[in-house]
């Protein structure tokens, strides 16, 4: 529950007087304040304590907390009777009936005892009194503690205590408490060490202080394992559980049964004292040899073991040529994306690649190839008024250009029948044309995670049916970015093809588109391409062009190379019908910044153009006449 500030500070307000009365403690009169019987260091007056063996006072919350173990919206409760507004996060109150036993205002019989005749280490006891684990009742038992697991930087609240004589044998757990949060420590490391008593607990600490803090330790009040089940719940990252339960028949049975009990996935291992419990051992440890205080360490329990992880040995794998669909451009078996702006040619060339594929009309450097099959799936194009009649303008057989018919139900890129129609028909070329109209209405193109394993199935089937796949897309506007960050989507797309192709126009001849290699992962990049559309004379190839990718998609003016500079430096030396010494041209060239090595390649270039003709030690070059 939690409360308001009115309710707070009425909780404040209450008498001290009367409130420790009505809990039946009993109060001596000192001037005009009252001392706590049972703690005669303790003075109450109005509204107020004072604590004066530890200068330390506060109000009636304050003093709740801290002498009756409460949390602080339990304390405002019991000030004012009252209920919260709400229910907090936190677990649910302790019973009604627990309470802890009153602090004596010393813990010197406990330490006594639990140091010189339990021989537990100082140190370590002085560690769980500081936590508030371990402290003096006013009858001089010990009391230890067990608390939920509380929450982050904030100790649990009190929900069991246990009461050990310090001068007698008494034992006792406290009205009230709640087995399942017994005493503990709570480590950070998957390790469990589990014991009968708290004593054994810390006797075991003693007996192995290294890194002590790190591990867990839990006292089960017993050989009962509902602390045990409800730690290992506020706990799942334990992994390993050490039983430390003490060496006799109850012990032994204790295990068996616990170990029974627990998940499989953990490892459950059994820690054998070498005399009854570890108390004992820690009493006796210098009589014992070697410092071997484990008898026996007995595997109970352990998760099945994992399958190993499948691995391949590069040494076994058969190496297989890349056949080639268009080399280096289009390989088959893999994926390929073809980019560009609306408008500039992707499916034009499309339409061509079609007919090279079902008709003999090879790209050009193409190797010839069979006629094959091939599977055209578009989202924007009419079938009719613009897909059919540009096939045919290409040339090519439309009894081999094929399109899955989605009209009932619409296709992804994820539908089981691309790989079926691909199977069925033999095809060995599928073209999807916009990639983004085919992923799908619940997938995010710029999600990484979710585009990244369509694309890898898609690949998988082009892996598995030897079909090359050409990805069609649209680029964003993201104007001066890298080329390959160009494409609409995660870069997850572009990552995944073997081959990235760009077409654009060039930007100072509208009629010229260009198609630019910008990624081949399977043999080095292709050279750009050129080819004219648009000016009345439909799709040609120009041949090789000079131009990056970036260049053209950042609408850069084409810029002549040296190499055609040189080019047209000869044609226009020779023209109409002009010889001229080969030296001469060499000379003129250099004039112009031009190399001789560029020259060479220039006349080696335009060999079909030109005449060589020996004149004395030199050569006359001229053009051929038609």
């Amino acid at each position: 529950m939690y409360y308001s500030q009115e309710q707070i500070d009425r909780a404040n307000q209450t008498n001290m007087e009367d409130f420790l009365r009505s809990q039946g403690e009993t109060l001596i009169r000192s001037g005009k304040e009252y001392r706590w019987k049972c703690h005669d260091s303790l003075t109450v007056r109005g509204n107020k304590w004072f604590r004066h063996s530890q200068s330390k006072g506060g109000y009636p919350v304050d003093f709740v907390m801290e002498f009756y173990g409460k949390s602080f919206p339990e304390a405002v409760q019991m000030l004012t009777g009252e209920a919260g507004a709400g229910k907090l996060d936190a677990c649910p109150a302790p019973s009604p009936d627990f309470r802890l036993p009153l602090h004596n205002p010393t813990n010197t019989k406990v330490i006594k005892y639990l140091t010189e005749e339990r021989k537990l280490d100082r140190g370590i006891v002085d560690t769980f009194i500081a936590a508030g684990d371990i402290y003096e009742d006013t009858r001089h038992n010990v009391v230890f503690v067990g608390r939920d697991s509380g929450t982050q930087g904030v100790p649990g609240i009190p929900r069991y205590a246990h009461c050990r004589g310090t001068a007698d044998k008494f034992r006792q757990d406290v009205i009230g408490s709640d087995k399942a949060c017994n005493f503990s420590y709570q480590g950070e490391s998957d390790q469990l060490f589990v014991f009968e008593a708290p004593i054994d607990l810390l006797s075991f600490i003693c007996l192995y202080p290294k890194d002590w803090t790190k591990r867990s330790y839990l006292s089960l009040g017993g050989i009962a394992g509902k602390a045990l089940t409800h730690f290992l719940s506020e706990h799942p990252d334990i992994r390993r559980i050490f039983l430390c339960l003490d060496n006799d028949n109850a012990g032994n049975e204790g295990c068996s049964r616990l170990s029974s009990e627990l998940p499989e996935e953990l490892t459950i291992l059994r820690l054998l004292p070498v005399w009854k419990d570890w108390n004992e051992v820690l009493q006796h440890q210098e009589e014992i040899p070697n410092r071997k205080f484990i008898a026996e360490t007995i595997t109970l329990k352990e998760p099945a073991a994992e399958p190993p992880v499948p691995m391949i040995r590069m040494s076994e794998v058969q190496e297989v040529a890349v056949e080639w669909l268009w080399e280096p451009y289009l390989p088959f078996g893999k994926l390929t994306i073809l980019q560009g702006n609306p408008g500039e040619g992707k499916t034009y060339f499309a339409m061509q690649l079609a007919a090279a594929c079902t008709n003999r009309r090879p790209l050009p450097n193409m190797e010839p190839l069979e006629p094959f099959n091939v599977i055209y799936q578009t989202a924007e194009d009419g079938l009719g008024d613009t897909v059919k009649p540009r096939l045919l303008e290409a040339g090519a057989d439309l009894d081999r250009v094929m399109v899955i018919d989605d009209g009932d139900k619409p296709l992804t890129l994820s539908d089981k029948r691309i790989e079926r129609a691909i199977r069925e028909n033999h095809a060995r070329l599928l073209i999807i044309d916009p990639v983004q109209a085919f992923l799908g209405a619940d997938v995010d193109m710029n999600r990484a995670n979710e585009v990244r394993p369509i694309f890898r199935r898609l690949g998988e089937i082009a892996q598995e049916t030897g079909c090359a796949i050409i990805l069609i897309g649209h680029l964003n506007k993201a104007a001066g970015s890298q080329s390959t960050y160009r494409g609409l989507g995660s870069i997850d797309i572009t990552a995944v093809v073997r081959s990235l192709l760009f077409i654009g126009k060039v930007k100072n001849d509208p009629t010229t588109r260009v198609l630019i290699q910008e990624k081949s992962s399977l043999a080095p990049p292709g050279k750009s391409l050129a080819f004219s559309l648009g000016d009345g004379n439909g799709f040609q190839w120009i041949g090789e062009y000079d131009m990056t990718a970036d260049e053209l998609l950042a609408g850069v003016e084409h810029t002549e190379t040296k190499a055609e500079q040189a080019e047209k430096l000869i044609l226009d030396l020779l023209a109409d019908g002009k010889q001229m010494l080969s030296a001469d041209i060499d000379k003129a060239a250099a004039q112009r910044g031009i190399s001789a090595r560029t020259v060479r390649t220039a006349k080696q270039s335009l060999g079909n153009k030109l005449v060589s003709e020996r004149s004395g030690t030199q050569w006359l070059l001229s053009l051929k006449t038609e």
